[in-house]
């Protein structure tokens, strides 16, 4: 018997209670990475909903889809942004700080193409990643960073820690949220963390979502949207403690939250606790609070969908740029399809010639893309909005018009 693509959520994944309430719904889609090389492919379509759990605070998607599906072939490849490269560098800078071993071994759960990772290597430590996606772990090792093909979780670190040893630092960037066993995970991390040693996690922070109306970073693999409060009571339910906080630019903004052993009594640090009495303030963790996002989301359609329709009326040709996950989302939330935009610019190469998923547009190279002479670029891929307009501007000497979809309401830019 063929196992359900998703299931449908009775119980909230993180504390267990069953006072889960839905409160946005975004629409059946396919899985935001379905990418296809002909439009003769039928994709699944599955309902993209938040609920939040009344008991622990935690927002999450009312569907799990099978990760066998999501993540076995991936085509997000970490290296192709150089802004997460230039973070990395600081991200290893930051780790190397709170690092008191000779020697340290370092683990990287869902490592990528060992972007992070090489940063460390290249200091001369010691490095493992993790990573389910056969075909990143393939160009991981290729490129002398050791990655194991695997789903991480506590039987895998049963095994790392005996083959290897506890790591001295470990880290799972944009991980946790993607994985509906969280408790699994996070047991895992904590069985290869050596006693004295620091883990991270980092996540897509749900105050920024709200502040920046960012609904486009809801998608079928993202299935947290984390709090502090929510994240911190993850980790204490598992004997860990969160001691301190880095703000990183990956994904329109994300925390990086340093966690040791509990009992090891680090003290908390004065940024993290600031964060925290903010997002109180705010009253982040609030059914009021996600309402009014669900609200300004509609809202937010409308808008959009209006200014695309009236530049298509004044008969201007539109290309997208990036083809994340997130702008799947968009573009299938608001319904802009093949019939809106000419092709969508990407750097990846795994993306060149496929179509999105739902909305049918034909990926190609940015070279490519502009010799098609469009009017407008509609920039999905907002969240690089400095890295992409300097290459428009500087490479392809681009002078018309740019829109931004978010943060916030749509905004055109002339160039």
């Amino acid at each position: 018997m063929n196992k359900p693509l998703h299931e449908t959520i009775k119980v909230c994944r993180i504390c267990g209670s069953n006072r889960i309430e839905t409160f946005l719904e975004l629409g059946a889609q396919p899985p935001a990475n379905s990418l296809r090389d002909n439009l003769a492919e039928k994709l699944p379509l599955v309902p993209l909903s938040l609920c939040r759990c009344a008991q622990c605070a935690t927002v999450q998607l009312t569907e799990t889809v099978d990760p066998e599906h999501l993540f076995k072939h991936y085509v997000w490849v970490t290296g192709t942004s150089s802004t997460a490269k230039n973070y990395a560098n600081l991200f290893c800078q930051e780790a190397c700080k709170r690092l008191k071993v000779k020697d340290p071994f370092i683990i990287e759960v869902a490592s990528n193409d060992g972007t992070f990772l090489r940063v460390f290597k290249d200091k001369g430590f010691r490095v493992l990643g993790i990573d389910p996606a056969e075909n990143i772990v393939k160009m991981a090792n290729d490129s002398g960073i050791p990655t194991l093909a695997a789903f991480f979780g506590q039987k895998v670190a049963e095994k790392v820690k005996s083959d290897k040893g506890l790591a001295d630092f470990i880290f799972a960037r944009n991980v946790i949220p993607h994985v509906a066993n969280v408790h699994d995970v996070i047991a895992g991390m904590k069985h290869c963390l050596a006693p004295q040693g620091v883990g991270v996690i980092e996540f897509h922070y749900a105050g920024l979502i709200v502040d920046g109306l960012q609904y486009d970073s809801i998608y079928h693999e993202h299935l947290f949207y984390f709090s502090l409060k929510s994240i911190k009571y993850l980790l204490e339910q598992h004997g860990l403690e969160a001691f301190d906080l880095l703000e990183s630019p990956i994904s329109g903004g994300s925390l990086a939250i340093y966690f040791s052993h509990q009992g090891i009594n680090k003290p908390v640090e004065a940024r993290l606790k600031q964060k925290i009495k903010e997002e109180e303030e705010k009253g982040l963790n609030s059914k009021e609070t996600w309402d009014k996002f669900a609200d300004d989301c509609r809202r937010h359609k409308d808008k959009f969908v209006e200014l695309i329709l009236k530049e298509k009326l004044g008969k201007k040709s539109l290309i997208g740029y990036g083809s994340s996950a997130r702008s799947s989302t968009l573009l299938n939330y608001c319904k802009i399809d093949k019939e809106h935009l000419i092709c969508i610019a990407d750097q990846n190469p795994l993306k060149h010639k496929k179509y999105t998923a739902g909305s049918d547009i034909l990926i190609v190279s940015p070279d490519e893309a502009f010799s098609k002479n469009p009017d407008i670029i509609v920039l999905l891929a907002w969240n690089f909005k400095t890295e992409i307009i300097s290459l428009l501007k500087n490479k392809y000497r681009f002078s018309g018009k740019v829109i931004t979809p978010l943060p916030n309401y749509p905004e055109m830019l002339q160039l």
